[in-house]
């Protein structure tokens, strides 16, 4: 014996086996109308993704008072909201 253990392939599908959905990721947020802070789901945030950071944001409605909220987003805040699945759009400027 040569102290190896017998190891044996595995497909994907058996090592995934019984994993039936990933968790949702939940992003914290704050009004800045009513000051309620909440957690939102990658559905309910957008993002927008401009030529210079003043042009690149994201965006929610307030589940408290309905205000539509735009706020900046640095490049850890879009690194983070695309990773956690975000609907993102590119904005092009106008020539």
């Amino acid at each position: 014996m040569s102290g190896v253990q017998d190891v044996r392939e595995m497909s994907v599908a058996v090592a995934f086996d019984g994993m039936k959905s990933v968790a949702d990721v939940l992003f914290r947020a704050g009004c800045p109308e009513c000051r309620s802070s909440f957690e939102l789901s990658a559905g309910a945030l957008r993002l927008a993704i401009g030529a210079t950071s003043k042009t690149t944001f994201y965006s929610f409605t307030c589940p408290e008072c309905g205000l539509a909220v735009r706020k900046p987003a640095g490049e850890r805040i879009v690194e983070l909201l695309t990773g956690g699945g975000v609907r993102t759009l590119r904005l092009h400027s106008a020539v």
